[in-house]
């Protein structure tokens, strides 16, 4: 099975981890054996200490590589609370019979810390004897470490004799699965762990996820906007074709040229229009051979000027974009029956491109196909100004009986230099 990234630095924050915790026992022994009179380093104690945390390692690999996918990944609550419970409950049982984790059989076991610390603190084993008097009673009780169980501690008072102290001694009567503090604190550890293990899983999880979500949406995007890119209707180039048959036989030189035009707007609409941004200077002489195509199809009672500055700066916009509006200039402002006007001009000030364009207005019926065409134009070119802009930019309308006017504001990108 191939692990993914995202597994790799997972499973090297579990390994991280876990090599601090078995390191810890190491540096704690050994300063200890360095800074401590008549110490010596002890690796019973230290492999008494791995005993403990191997217990929580085989838990923590159950539940990292069984139980926790089956709540993160394939979201089975039940399953997984119900498997947690049954292990806890196995966990307890296990404390409760053995005792508690981490102290051994005798008093002076090579895996009690407890004794160990006791013996630190009155002086070391090298006493026979520990005798500690209470004040308040006046009872002197006297605790063989030597023997352990050999001597009890009597009460003059109420003449009742109490155990020595051993580490793991528990009451007579007492169950034997009683659980002690030592068996509370290892279910918290317990627990903690499994939480932190969720937790982390469930971290990496969501940046993958979010990284996932991220692609899709960048997708996405592209997508839409590769939709939107590509609203030249076809009817222009059914038209042009036609005009291009008509004047084959009336002037060829005048088709040739044609011919000529029409293929470098198809080859601006296929190799620039995959990209990101294109030089102004493109998109602008793309325009004029658009307009020029469109000029052939109508008589001088169409009045068409495009004022642009003669030398554009160098600076980028996205392809296509001004296109929809000349569009639809010519859609709805061009009238066989009366005199009709197209006005288009672009200019640049402060880093920014200004295009404006005001034309005619024919009569059109309502519910007219091309109204409707055009209605989605310009829906579509407004998502993609705000798919690529958001709020950075400008789109007015201003629309009377007679005309029609649209003024776009757009930054303009720094050409990258070569």
């Amino acid at each position: 099975m191939k692990i993914t990234k995202r597994e790799w630095k997972e499973n090297l924050v579990y390994l991280v981890l876990w090599l601090i915790m078995f390191m810890a026992p190491i540096l704690t022994t050994y300063v200890r054996s360095v800074t401590g009179p008549h110490q010596s380093f002890q690796w019973h104690e230290v492999m008494g200490v791995w005993k403990l945390y191997a217990i929580y390692l085989l838990i923590f690999v159950i539940h990292n590589y069984l139980l926790a996918p089956i709540l993160i990944y394939r979201n089975k609550k039940a399953l997984y609370f119900t498997s947690i419970t049954l292990m806890l409950v196995a966990f307890i049982l296990y404390q409760c019979h053995s005792g508690p984790m981490g102290f051994a059989e005798g008093p002076r076991g090579p895996h009690n810390p407890m004794m160990h610390d006791k013996e630190m603190a009155f002086g070391g084993p090298d006493m026979d004897e520990r005798r500690m008097h209470g004040e308040e009673d006046g009872r002197m009780d006297i605790i063989d470490f030597e023997h352990g169980s050999d001597t009890l501690a009597m009460d003059p008072h109420a003449g009742m004799h109490h155990p020595p102290f051993n580490g793991r001694h528990k009451p007579e009567g007492v169950p034997p699965l009683r659980m002690g503090i030592d068996d509370v604190f290892s279910i918290i550890v317990f627990l903690l762990m499994l939480g932190m293990n969720l937790g982390i899983k469930l971290y990496f999880k969501m940046d993958e996820d979010a990284k996932e979500m991220k692609e899709l949406e960048k997708r996405s995007l592209e997508q839409q906007l590769a939709y939107l890119k590509y609203q030249i209707n076809p009817h222009f180039f059914m038209n042009t074709l036609n005009n291009i048959h008509a004047l084959v036989d009336i002037d060829p030189e005048k088709a040739k040229e044609t011919i000529l035009i029409l293929s470098k707007i198809m080859r601006h609409v296929l190799y620039e229009g995959d990209k990101s941004l294109i030089p102004v200077q493109r998109e602008t002489e793309f325009l004029n051979n658009y307009i020029h195509l469109m000029k052939i199809r109508y008589t001088d009672k169409v009045n068409i000027t495009m004022e642009q500055p003669d030398h554009m700066p160098e600076a980028d916009i996205p392809p296509l974009l001004l296109i929809t509006f000349v569009e639809n200039a010519f859609k709805h402002g061009v009238s066989y029956q009366k005199e009709s006007f197209i006005h288009i001009k672009i200019s640049t000030d402060d880093n920014r491109l200004k295009f404006f364009c005001r034309n005619s207005k024919q009569t059109i019926t309502a519910g007219s196909l091309e109204k409707e065409q055009g209605g989605v134009g310009l829906a579509n070119i407004t998502k993609r100004l705000n798919l690529l802009y958001g709020d950075n930019y400008t789109l007015d309308f201003e629309e009377t009986p007679e005309t029609y006017e649209v003024l776009l504001l757009l930054p303009l990108a720094p050409h990258p230099k070569s």
